[in-house]
């Protein structure tokens, strides 16, 4: 199987984290003070976002691991 140099879930999270910030820099720049609480929910948005994207990342990376152990344990089998 060949793999990609593209990373997706690498540029979502970079994505993610870049549109968070700067949703965090227009609200103080647009609301001052009252941008505080909107604040937060956009940091609580982005820390879920980068849990959701590790999660995603294990996910695959033991389903890849246990499809390898599989083709090893099929190639041993019939040796």
């Amino acid at each position: 199987m060949a793999r990609s140099s593209f990373d997706t879930l690498r540029a979502l999270a970079i994505a993610s984290q870049a549109l968070g910030f700067i949703l965090i820099i227009t609200l103080e720049t647009l609301m001052g003070d009252a941008a505080r609480p909107w604040q937060g929910w956009t940091l609580a948005a982005m820390v879920a976002a980068a849990l959701w994207i590790a999660l995603v990342r294990l996910y695959r990376r033991n389903r890849a691991r246990k499809a390898l152990d599989r083709c090893r344990a099929d190639l041993d089998d019939s040796a």
